[in-house]
C-alpha cells in the first residue's frame, strides 16, 4: 500500500475519541490500514473496511475513507471476535 497521511481529529467527537471508545489507538488503526490482511466495502456506508493484525497481534476491523490521493480519515476500528474473522 502506498504511504498515506492520516487525519486524526482529537476533538471530543473526533476519530481519536471514537477509536478510544473501542480501546484502539490511532497507531494501531493506521497499521492495520497499511498492512491489511483482507479488504472489503461496508454494505451500509460504502466505505472501505480492512481487517488485520496489529503488531501486538490484536485482530482489528478498521473503517476508513481515502479523502485525497494520499490522505486517509479513519472512522472507527474495533476488535474482531474470534470465529467472525474475515477470510
Amino acid at each position: 500500500m502506498p504511504a498515506f497521511e492520516f487525519i486524526w481529529d482529537e476533538s471530543e467527537s473526533g476519530n481519536v475519541a471514537h477509536l478510544a471508545e473501542h480501546s484502539v489507538t490511532p497507531e494501531e488503526a493506521a497499521y492495520v490500514v497499511k498492512h491489511a490482511e483482507s479488504r472489503t466495502t461496508s454494505r451500509t456506508s460504502g466505505l472501505p473496511i480492512v481487517f488485520g493484525f496489529t503488531p501486538s497481534q490484536r485482530y482489528l476491523m478498521v473503517v476508513y475513507e481515502v479523502v485525497a490521493d494520499d490522505t486517509v480519515y479513519v472512522y472507527t476500528g474495533y476488535d474482531v471476535p474470534p470465529g467472525t474473522r474475515a477470510r
